[in-house]
């Protein structure tokens, strides 16, 4: 008997080309499984095979555990009891209690054979997939074996395959049987059934691999592939970079008389391909991604990682882009978010922002527009910047000297102090204060106030648009706030 166990092992082994262990392991499976059939109840049963002669043991098997973890007697064991049965038990041990084996003759033909095939699928699938490890995100290709309504099974060669999914196909694409196709390979972990090859035609990757193919100066590194974006089936934008200031990156992508491009844009099912040079400023790279919309202005707010993009007037549905597109793909070259807009807005913006910081500054440090104007128009917008600002930064402003600095950044500070008084006392005694707030500190009551959201009732009016432009947090955070401050409005 224990022969036969080591005879099956070596043949299968031999056979399949795998390791003796995972073999085992399915024997071990295919006993435990048929030692289960013979208790009524679901019972933990483990089988374990010596390697060396084929004798096995079978064991029933508790884990132990609190009172508070104990669900089923079949599977679990309180820890006083199982100190009982065994001294040296811990929460969280295994208590083993051995029981008579099962024959493995009499389970050959139905649970052993049925576990065995299964682990020996799942070992050739791992084995196949270690093979293949190095190729993860290279373009590979192969003849379509199977289509069905969920996926294609593409055989790679070799007694390789790997699974396409429909939705890693692009938009449109059929494929038959006996089709060869190229994709990009990728792994993916299937539930029950381990790592297994996947494939995609969806990817950002697959038109840098074919690229790759396209132009030489790529794979030999002369020319980068720095980002790519992608809508499958529609449109693509890949910035490259040259490495040899005498070779045009652009160029040498699109081909002479763009064979290179339209090869790649082929096998993508004419996919629209903008071919950019990267930069590694920001704007300018956004500059080359939107072209040819004209663009007027970028302001950057490198805390939030946005761009407020301000084009002309008759470019603004072409800087958009349908349905977003052309904003959403350079959005994703950047790594920034962006919000577009007319230059006409934009200017409007800024003057209603520019006015309210002088309004404000007006106020607090009792000095006229013009002063005003010139602390906002030089970036100073807020008695934060103004008191933790030097008296030489302020004097550098026309018609401004250090003891002009020194006054303003002297009211400032005082400006502030007060302000943060009256804060502290309002606190205390009216409901519709900012204080009273759960999240809002003293540092954002008075960043508020001097935006001029000075209660409760003012803030609740706000979207979260709005109160983003204003101070710096997230949507989610600006989302909260705002509906504390609307809390009273429902009760």
């Amino acid at each position: 008997m224990q022969n036969e166990i080591l005879l099956v092992a070596e043949a299968v082994s031999s056979e399949k080309g795998l390791p003796k262990d995972s073999i085992f392991e399915a024997i071990e499976l295919a006993l435990a499984t048929a030692t289960k059939k013979r208790y009524e109840e679901t019972s933990l049963i483990e089988v374990n095979i010596d390697r060396s002669t084929g004798e096995y043991e079978s064991f029933k098997c508790w884990e132990v555990v609190s009172e508070e973890e104990f669900e089923d007697s079949e599977f679990h064991l309180q820890l006083d009891e199982a100190k009982a049965k065994e001294s040296t038990l811990e929460l969280g041990s295994i208590y083993r209690e051995q029981v008579e084996n099962v024959e493995f003759g009499r389970i050959a033909a139905q649970a052993a054979k049925q576990v065995i095939v299964q682990k020996v699928r799942e070992a050739e699938r791992a084995q196949v997939v270690e093979k293949y490890r190095a190729f993860i995100g290279e373009l590979v290709s192969g003849t379509v074996k199977k289509v069905s309504r969920e996926f294609l099974i593409i055989d790679l060669g070799d007694g390789a395959e790997a699974i396409l999914s429909r939705n890693e196909l692009i938009p449109g694409e059929v494929f038959r049987m006996g089709d060869r196709l190229r994709a990009v390979l990728q792994e993916e972990e299937r539930e029950n059934r381990g790592p297994q090859l996947a494939l995609s035609r969806k990817c950002p990757e697959m038109v840098g691999e074919l690229f790759k193919l396209e132009v030489p100066e790529i794979l030999e590194q002369v020319i980068e592939i720095k980002a790519i974006a992608r809508d499958p089936g529609s449109r693509t934008k890949i910035a490259v970079k040259t490495n040899d200031n005498r070779i045009d990156p652009v160029g040498a992508c699109v081909g002479m008389r763009g064979s290179r491009v339209q090869a790649v844009s082929s096998e993508l099912g004419n996919e629209r391909l903008d071919i950019v040079i990267w930069d590694d400023d920001p704007a300018q790279l956004l500059i080359n991604s939107m072209g040819p919309a004209e663009i007027t202005s970028i302001v950057l707010d490198e805390v939030k990682g946005t761009m407020e993009v301000a084009v002309t007037e008759d470019t603004l549905a072409q800087a958009i882009g349908k349905s977003g597109q052309n904003v959403r793909l350079s959005s994703q070259i950047t790594g920034w978010k962006l919000n577009v807009i007319d230059q006409n807005a934009a200017s409007e913006k800024g003057e209603q922002e520019s006015s309210t910081y002088v309004t404000s500054l007006v106020g607090y440090l009792d000095v006229d527009e013009d002063v005003a104007k010139a602390l906002v128009e030089d970036g100073f917008t807020n008695l934060d910047l103004i008191a933790t600002s030097s008296n030489v930064d302020i004097a550098k402003i026309e018609g401004f000297d250090e003891e002009i600095a020194d006054l303003l950044i002297g009211r400032s500070k005082e400006a502030l102090l007060t302000l943060a008084m009256e804060l502290s006392s309002d606190s205390d005694e009216d409901s519709n204060d900012l204080m009273s707030l759960e999240g809002v500190d003293m540092s954002l009551a008075l960043e508020l106030n001097q935006k001029g959201i000075t209660d409760r009732e003012e803030l609740a009016e706000q979207s979260v648009h709005e109160l983003i432009q204003l101070v710096d947090m997230t949507e989610e955070a600006a989302a909260e706030l705002i509906m504390q401050a609307r809390a009273h409005w429902f009760e």
